[in-house]
């Protein structure tokens, strides 16, 4: 049996779903006893809340502008990125064409110093091996 309001001892039902207590003889329609305190009281007068897919169907145009918003900030989001990649790209372009002329100017620097040694040999075996590595003729 549920709690009795001790000055007029009639019984009080706590709800279940809000921090509440209710006479029994004030719910509508009237409760002709208490429940246990083991059962689940309901309000009568509470209206049961509609799930996802109802309430899509009663709401369309709202769902409807919901997603077709939440697929262009998703598509803005990924062109943002794309943008930053393509800078990206474009740094390591502009590095990767400073370590190719940083390359190409140090081979050419060996190849010079190389020459210069074989033109110090006296035999000339050295300068003829290398302008045919080189490719010089």
């Amino acid at each position: 049996m549920g709690l009795t309001n001790k000055k007029h001892r009639k019984p009080i039902i706590h709800s279940d779903f809000r921090p509440l207590y209710h006479f029994s003889y004030c719910s509508s329609p009237p409760m002709a006893s208490s429940p246990n305190s083991a059962s689940n009281f309901q309000n009568p007068n509470k209206k049961k809340t509609l799930g996802l897919i109802a309430n899509g169907l009663k709401r369309k145009d709202s769902f409807i502008q919901f997603f077709v918003m939440s697929g262009i900030f998703l598509l803005s989001l990924r062109s943002l990125g794309q943008k930053y990649r393509l800078h990206d790209l474009q740094e390591d372009t502009a590095y990767l064409k400073e370590e190719q002329k940083s390359l190409y100017d140090r081979m050419n620097h060996i190849k010079g110093s190389l020459i210069h040694e074989a033109s110090l040999d006296s035999t000339g075996l050295f300068a003829s091996r290398l302008r045919l590595l080189f490719g010089d003729d």
